[in-house]
């Protein structure tokens, strides 16, 4: 059942594991009242997948995903034909006498659907549940992959030349995520409800913690949250996100940390930075500062 309320719609994310902002649950309730998509922008490791994977755990159904690349196209996103299939029928038809017909080779049998396509049909394995489409990271797809995408955007169907218009009877809830590597075209986003995703305060990126490495202390969680929002001030190519704070977490588990100090920190700072000048930035001396600065 679908939440009723903005609470009501915090209660539920934080029942599967997500911590939202009063400003993203209602968005997603939004999303989901005006059966609108919903865009999502933001640095890399906010939680913009995660709340695709959550609003489908509340919908009772299971997330569709589309991840985007260069030069993804129709074949991968939408759908293609089955053509040994339909190189089969042609020859059995052909063998009974019958003249092929279009109908006989674009059949629902042979079209092989993709997420997109998927995303307007009821789930199978869920009836009654709402699809959820994540298209993940648009940003990093083509332009004119953005165009294609609008008839689905603005009218939950998609057409299909030689099968003809499909159109969700029921609207599915499609979250579309942007790292912002370029723009997005106005098009796209006037289809859309918008909400930007930063970094969290440090108590709501805490729960998140808390619930997601749990076999770390309350206290080291607290110190390494602490860190991690003291390299977010630093001018870093990439700031860690919170995949990387709770990667952190669980690597120090690992490792059996019970306390943080340079020498543990240095250990383990390639969990929390991916590029070396980063890297190079935080040596002992300014591990040591930086957690001095987290107290």
């Amino acid at each position: 059942m679908l939440p009723a309320t903005i609470d009501h719609t915090l209660s539920q994310l934080e029942a599967h594991g997500y911590f939202a902002s009063r400003e993203l649950a209602t968005a997603l309730f939004l999303a989901l009242k005006m059966e609108r998509p919903l865009f999502l922008e933001g640095e890399p490791g906010v939680g913009k997948t995660e709340l695709a994977k959550a609003a489908a755990a509340l919908a009772g159904t299971t997330l569709l995903r589309l991840q985007c690349y260069e030069g993804l196209d129709t074949a991968s996103a939408l759908y293609e034909w089955d053509y040994p299939r339909q190189i089969m029928a042609l020859r059995l038809a052909e063998a009974s006498g019958e003249k092929p017909r279009s109908d006989t080779l674009y059949r629902d049998e042979f079209l092989l659907k993709r997420p997109l396509l998927q995303a307007l049909e009821p789930d199978p394995h869920h009836p009654g549940a709402r699809r959820v489409l994540l298209i993940d990271e648009i940003d990093r797809a083509d332009e004119p992959f953005e165009a294609f995408l609008l008839e689905l955007l603005s009218d939950f169907q998609v057409s299909i030349p030689e099968y003809g218009t499909v159109r969700a009877s029921v609207p599915p809830l499609v979250v579309v995520t942007s790292n912002r590597t370029r723009e997005v075209h106005d098009a796209l986003k006037r289809r859309c409800l918008y909400q930007w995703l930063g970094y969290p305060e440090r108590a709501r990126e805490l729960a998140i913690v808390a619930a997601r490495a749990p076999a770390t202390s309350a206290e080291l969680q607290r110190r390494a949250v602490a860190f991690v929002h003291q390299l977010r001030s630093m001018d870093l190519f990439k700031a860690p996100g919170i995949a990387e704070t709770i990667d952190w977490c669980r690597a120090l588990a690992a490792l059996s940390v019970t306390e943080l100090d340079p020498q543990s920190v240095q250990d383990t700072l390639g969990v929390l930075l991916k590029y070396q000048d980063d890297l190079a930035q935080l040596d002992t001396q300014r591990i040591a500062q930086t957690l001095a600065a987290a107290e």
